[in-house]
């Protein structure tokens, strides 16, 4: 990986292993879907007088379908299930499960043909799923299942999203894909909200909220395309390696979340597993790395 790769990679984990604390704190006083809501708002707003002065919206706009997908997969659906599976998980243990990405991003690819699996990877997916397991046969209250497939569909999600971009909107501006998107998920938000709207805002709500626009959307995705752009799909989401160690320490130092006998076990597996994983492979005959497809 470049120099520059290092530090879109670095930058992304730690930008994104500070949403689950803000979720945590936000829903405790608002619906999650008021939550994701004012996220893509906020956070569409702040680019849309950028994206159109660059004239980025109207060749999106042009792909629609793999754009609506995209929104689907990477933005209404995750940020809604994960505000609603944080009103009974702690941030920590959300962080931790969705460390899986990588490893269903390695399936996916595998099963489109554009990655080869060998015995490591092999080894990897078995090490890293038997860490998710440890996780939540230890640490989850298996009385809420539905908050489990909440945060399953999410990992999902969060591993097709990359997919699209790569094999449908990558040549298209980054500014302009991820504008288009937060509008059309606030969209999609809309008629629900009205519904769910609070009477009021606490201020730590409201922070939380206005956090995750500006620094964990409108920035982080910009960031993120640029990691696609420069690592390609599937390792763009091993960014979740760091993602966890950064909600366990805010969850432990500012949410007062217990460290666990779970995270303890599944943390090291999970990323000992997304390693091995999502490495590259050695082709046969030269030994090099394969590039990753794009």
């Amino acid at each position: 990986m470049t120099r520059r790769g290092w530090v879109l990679f670095l930058a992304m984990g730690l930008i994104w292993g500070v949403p689950y604390a803000m979720i945590r704190i936000a829903v405790e006083d608002l619906d999650p879907m008021v939550v994701a809501f004012g996220r893509t708002l906020i956070g569409g707003l702040l680019l849309l007088p950028i994206a159109l002065y660059a004239k980025a919206l109207t060749p999106v706009l042009r792909r629609w379908r793999p754009l609506l997908l995209y929104t689907l997969v990477e933005i209404t659906g995750p940020w809604l299930l994960i505000g609603y599976a944080e009103t009974t998980l702690n941030s920590s243990t959300v962080g931790l499960l969705i460390a899986a990405v990588p490893l269903i991003a390695v399936l996916i690819m595998s099963r489109l043909g554009h990655e080869k699996f060998d015995q490591r990877r092999i080894l990897g997916l078995i090490i890293g799923f038997a860490g998710v397991a440890a996780l939540v046969g230890l640490d989850v209250d298996l009385s809420d299942p539905a908050a489990i497939g909440a945060i399953g569909l999410t990992t999902i999600g969060y591993a097709l999203g990359p997919i699209i971009i790569n094999r449908s909107l990558a040549d298209l501006p980054p500014l302009g894909v991820v504008t288009a998107s937060l509008v059309l998920a606030t969209l999609i938000y809309a008629p629900f909200v009205a519904l769910r709207w609070p009477t009021r805002f606490t201020a730590d709500a409201a922070w939380s909220v206005l956090g995750l626009a500006v620094i964990c959307t409108a920035v982080a995705f910009l960031v993120f395309f640029a990691l696609i752009g420069e690592v390609g799909p599937a390792r763009a989401t091993v960014i979740t390696y760091i993602n966890p160690a950064v909600a366990i320490l805010l969850g432990v130092t500012a949410l007062n979340e217990p460290l666990t006998a779970g995270m303890a076990i599944g943390f090291p597996l999970v990323i000992l597993g997304s390693i091995l994983g999502t490495a590259r492979a050695k082709t046969a005959v030269a030994g090099e790395l394969t590039p990753t497809a794009s």
